[in-house]
């Protein structure tokens, strides 16, 4: 059985700020430290569970936070960026399970730590036939391309809401609950571990059970982003098509194609904000 793990750092215990999530933050050290304890828990579980592969893919920012001589040995690790398919690199048709660890709540949620979609300074809504998808969302449908489920997935109190809203029966693991934006009650790290290991294997146990999240094609993605500059740049990408001031669409039969193409609006967008 091979299991891939794609492992984001807003949904992990004791990380509330951008001071955690930033690579310049004062304690974004701490913070992969542990975001890694928490991905060796997901790994220690699927072990447990019967797994002969695993595969973590790190999904935040530069996408270098989790810390190699730190992760399970038994693990392989996926670091860097630019990648492909971005925060689910190296998932294909091989494997039987995925686990999203430490993610977070689509923009816009009430009582979410750090709610953003995929870009905070430049993604206001990722909508895909008229449904508005966080990153739990896209990446679960970029899974779905390979028949792979989501068995798994771990964070604060909104975003395990939002995948049981999504994807029905997966497992989910509330390791924190948000007050605000930039408060929540914590469990103890070493308590989150122990949860997300016994849920690693509950998943792998229930997988039979939980079907991959497909979405049905043709595919029309409406993209709306923070400012009008952005969508003037978003814009100029052929066959991209601007409809409102700040909205652009595209549109494929090729999920995979959809994906590339928003993070290709991701990239233009981000391109004009002044440093």
């Amino acid at each position: 059985m091979k299991v891939f793990i794609s492992v984001d750092l807003e949904g992990i215990s004791g990380v509330v700020h951008e001071e955690h999530t930033r690579r310049d933050g004062r304690e974004h050290d701490r913070a992969r430290k542990l975001m890694t304890g928490e991905a060796n828990a997901a790994i220690s579980g699927a072990l447990e569970a019967g797994a002969s592969e695993v595969v973590v893919n790190d999904s935040h920012g530069t996408m270098r936070n989790l810390i190699p001589e730190e992760l399970h040995e038994e693990a392989k690790l996926i670091t860097g960026s630019t990648k492909p398919l971005s925060m689910m690199q190296g998932i294909d048709l091989g494997f039987d399970a995925a686990f999203l660890v430490g993610y977070h709540a689509r923009r816009g949620t009430l009582r979410a730590i750090l709610d953003h979609t995929y870009s905070g300074a430049t993604v206001s809504s990722f909508v895909v036939n008229g449904q508005e998808f966080g990153e739990t969302g896209m990446n679960a449908a970029i899974a779905g391309c390979f028949d792979v489920p989501i068995v798994l997935v771990t964070g604060d109190s909104a975003v395990t809401s939002e995948a049981r809203s999504l994807l029905g029966n997966v497992e989910t693991v509330t390791v924190k609950e948000a007050f605000s934006r930039w408060s929540a009650k914590c469990l103890h790290p070493n308590k989150a571990r122990q949860m997300i290991r016994q849920g690693a294997i509950s998943a792998l146990k229930r997988r039979s059970e939980i079907r991959p999240f497909k979405l049905k094609p043709p595919f029309e993605l409406r993209v709306e982003l923070m400012n009008v500059g952005m969508a003037d740049a978003a814009g100029l990408i052929p066959d991209v098509k601007r409809i409102a001031p700040r909205v652009v669409t595209y549109n494929s039969d090729d999920f995979i194609k959809v994906y590339k193409a928003f993070r290709v609006i991701v990239t233009l967008a981000s391109s004009t904000i002044e440093r």
